[in-house]
């Protein structure tokens, strides 16, 4: 559908995303109730992701945007992952060394 010369998603397209999300709020909440570990942690911020990715591409219409926006989204995210393996290998690191003068 377009509305000015820019297309919007339909109402069903909405409610269908809406109610995916709404299921995967419901798996990540089962899933806090099942011992699985470390891989938990893991569940759980995989659907997080799922739930983001849901969000930007539908609601923020990133879809109907220029080419663009998808590699600045990319390039945002690939930034931070790198921002966090640089922190996670300096926290990890600590305590290799001993410290100095004692």
């Amino acid at each position: 559908m377009t509305t000015n010369g820019h297309q919007i998603a339909t109402v069903r397209t909405l409610v269908s995303v809406f109610l995916a999300l709404m299921v995967l709020t419901a798996i990540t909440t089962g899933i806090a109730f099942v011992n699985l570990g470390a891989g938990s942690t893991v569940v759980a911020l995989l659907i997080a992701g799922c739930k983001a990715a849901l969000v930007v591409w539908f609601f923020m219409n990133v879809r109907f945007n220029t080419k663009l926006t998808p590699v600045l989204i990319v390039g945002a995210i690939v930034f931070l992952l790198i921002l966090f393996s640089l922190t996670f290998v300096d926290y990890f690191s600590r305590g290799w060394f001993g410290v100095p003068g004692r």
